[in-house]
């Protein structure tokens, strides 16, 4: 069984835990529980009848970013190319650990099933992040 889906929309990486001082609790930061529920309801609506994988899977994800309108037209070229990648924020670790977090409990039991990992971020004609989970 696989896994495959697309979550539309700027890229956003796992934020730090923040403190609140007033009540010394510490909180996750809206924008990413937003996100991770975004990639929640992604998964769901494509796969509403979804089964937890219970052995080791593999995970790709391949984070695409938005060309620059500002790039010139030899640069665009390489980027689409794949000669030049985004250098930019989210990091790649965030990017994964939002993904993750956000799929752990509901496409697979718990994270420390993930034997396999592949990351990659490219340029493309929009911002999405493609995710494929599959059990090997």
């Amino acid at each position: 069984m696989i896994y495959e889906f697309e979550v539309l929309g700027p890229i956003t990486g796992k934020g730090r835990p923040r403190l609140n001082t007033y009540t010394n609790r510490v909180y996750t930061p809206s924008k990413t529980k937003d996100y991770e529920d975004l990639v929640k309801q992604y998964f769901i609506l494509k796969y509403p009848r979804y089964v937890q994988f219970e052995k080791r899977i593999y995970v790709e994800i391949v984070a695409q970013f938005k060309i620059p309108k500002a790039t010139n037209k030899l640069d665009t070229e390489k980027m689409i190319k794949g000669e030049i990648s985004p250098t930019k924020k989210p990091d790649i670790d965030n990017i994964v650990k939002i993904i993750l977090d956000a799929l752990n409990k509901l496409a697979f039991k718990d994270d420390n099933q993930i034997t396999k990992l592949s990351v990659d971020k490219i340029y493309g004609k929009e911002d999405k992040v493609y995710i494929k989970i599959a059990e090997y």
